[in-house]
């Protein structure tokens, strides 16, 4: 362990003796370690560097986290047989009772408890793992539905807006700082033909069609952790957690459960939509959130599914016209090959559009 880290894990309220901490999973956000325990019996941590370049109100951030992480424990200790150490993550405190440390240097770092025997994937490949990623975020929002979502700070304003990215979007390739513009005049006119529907789902909420819920805001399948059966055990990376539109959080996990690539896939011949993993997913979530849901909430649900990789499409070509400043890239040009991957798989789910909703109708219980 280096002194620096030791420093900080030397701020919580830890059980045991931290030994070894090693760097822990890959992420596009923050920095991650996993942290050993030395002493017989105790777990394990997680510590993590929040990046508060992104993520620029961290005291507010760290409330949401404490507050929903205690609204779902609670609510799982209602019922017995759950283990909420293991189903829902746990927020380990400091020494001062603060959810996070601030170190001399001015970041912010938290700590969890590791959550044992668990396991994550970034791809779907099973009908039965898309129906525990349904699943899970499905009783991740029914078990927090009737906690208000005015009690959540919104601590990234308009992320889901898409009127407001697609404004960011045009001023950035109109500055085109780096001199990227030229490369993707397809994609330019992909998005410029699909902005109009795009909005639809704001205008619902505005006209109050359709209401605000607290939602994860980040529904990737890496996102959900499995335990040793393959069943949907926690949701984790709460860092999103705030009011937002369930159309949102559904959309972005058929996005990335039934796509047949991975979200920077290279090769586009190799993306396409899979309706049956979208019928398995979408079933695990109806089950779990279908009866909370109001019908002009079910009828959004498809538009949602389309909505969510434009949106990220949109983001990532953003980021690469603006210097790929938001999202930690692997190679150049990387959020160029991750907006084409996600505008390649939009067109492929246009195709069987259609057929999307009516599943979604013939599953609400």
């Amino acid at each position: 362990m280096s002194l620096h880290l030791g420093k900080i894990l030397a701020q919580f309220v830890i059980r045991g003796d931290a030994g070894a901490v090693v760097p822990f999973v890959s992420g596009h956000i923050h920095d991650t370690y996993r942290v050993r325990n030395t002493a017989p019996g105790c777990p394990e941590y997680l510590l993590q560097r929040i990046n508060h370049h992104i993520f620029r109100q961290i005291p507010q951030l760290m409330e949401n986290i404490g507050r929903v992480t205690a609204h779902l424990r609670q609510k799982l200790m209602a019922v017995p047989g759950n283990d909420p150490d293991r189903q829902t993550l746990t927020v380990i405190y400091t020494l001062d009772g603060s959810s996070f440390h601030r170190d001399p240097d001015g970041n912010f770092w938290r700590l969890y408890l590791l959550i044992p025997g668990a396991k994550s994937y970034d791809l779907v490949r099973t009908p039965a793992q898309a129906y525990q990623g349904g699943k899970a975020f499905g009783r991740f929002g029914a078990l927090l539905a009737d906690l208000p979502a005015a009690e959540l700070h919104e601590t990234l304003p308009h992320f889901h807006d898409i009127e407001r990215r697609l404004r960011i979007f045009a001023a950035v390739l109109a500055a085109d700082s780096r001199g990227r513009a030229r490369e993707i005049a397809p994609e330019v006119a992909f998005v410029n033909r699909r902005a109009g529907e795009m909005t639809a789902i704001l205008q619902l909420g505005r006209e109050g069609k359709l209401p605000l819920r607290i939602t994860h805001n980040d529904t990737k399948f890496n996102n959900v952790l499995l335990d040793e059966h393959e069943q949907a055990l926690c949701v984790v990376d709460l860092d999103t957690v705030m009011p937002g539109y369930v159309a949102c959080d559904f959309g972005d996990s058929i996005r990335t459960t039934a796509c047949t690539a991975a979200e920077d896939e290279a090769d586009l011949s190799r993306i396409d939509f899979d309706t049956g993993m979208f019928e398995a997913c979408a079933r695990g979530y109806l089950e779990e959130m279908g009866s909370f849901l109001t019908p002009a909430e079910v009828a959004s649900l498809p538009l949602g599914c389309k909505l969510m990789p434009y949106l990220m499409g949109v983001r990532f070509l953003t980021d690469y016209l603006d210097g790929d400043t938001y999202y930690k890239t692997a190679f150049p040009g990387h959020n160029l090959q991750r907006a084409r991957a996600q505008f390649a798989y939009l067109s492929r789910m246009e195709k069987v559009y259609p057929g999307l909703r009516r599943i979604i109708h013939s599953l609400i219980p």
